[in-house]
């Protein structure tokens, strides 16, 4: 105990916030390279791997030099990694790579929920069948991850009672984006005028 105690009085705080921060966006960078392979980004898993394991070479040569004499780096070490996985979480779900195909089955209001969804750009197969309580119609579409929400306000806004389910769509051709919609953010730089 007293080790520790004497380790927080010497640790140097500026090179402990760095350990941390640096293993943060270490590990942020693995949990979106893992992402990008499960989608099948090539390219996109290189860098992020790339410089995950640059960021990672850097720390741990640092810090394997430094932990016996001050243990509390390790903790360091090991709350950057944790607050990592994290954050990575966070940050893919805010970019929210890739596509889903949405099941959506309606008793009613189906054919209005179709066309609204085909007048904003999207693509719809409808297929009719039986439920527990009648004839339903099932709704395939595929969209942008990003875009689930508003798919959503549009089902249930016009049938509050459907049931939907939405499963990872691997490899995915001819999906159309939904008409008018302008490009913002870091996008609008590449945008041809």
């Amino acid at each position: 105990m007293l080790e520790i105690l004497t380790s927080i009085h010497n640790t140097d705080w500026f090179y402990a916030v760095f350990i941390f921060v640096a293993r943060v966006a270490d590990v942020s960078l693995g949990t979106l390279r893992t992402i990008a392979i499960v989608h099948g980004r090539t390219l996109m898993a290189f860098w992020l791997g790339f410089f995950e394991s640059a960021i990672w070479l850097l720390v741990v040569s640092g810090i394997v030099q430094s932990v016996h004499e001050q243990p509390l780096l390790g903790l360091v070490y090991a709350l950057g990694f944790a607050t990592g996985n994290i954050v990575g979480i966070k940050v893919e779900k805010l970019i929210a790579i890739g596509h889903l195909m949405m099941r959506a089955i309606s008793r009613k209001n189906s054919k209005k929920i179709a066309q609204e969804l085909r007048r904003q750009g999207y693509r719809v197969t409808s297929f009719t069948g039986e439920g527990k309580s009648g004839p339903v119609t099932e709704l395939y579409i595929v969209c942008r991850r990003r875009e689930i929400k508003k798919l959503l306000k549009v089902i249930l806004g016009l049938d509050p009672d459907a049931f939907y389910v939405t499963e990872q769509a691997g490899a995915v051709s001819n999906v159309c984006r939904p008409i008018m919609q302008p490009v913002t953010g870091w996008r609008s730089v590449f945008k041809m005028k």
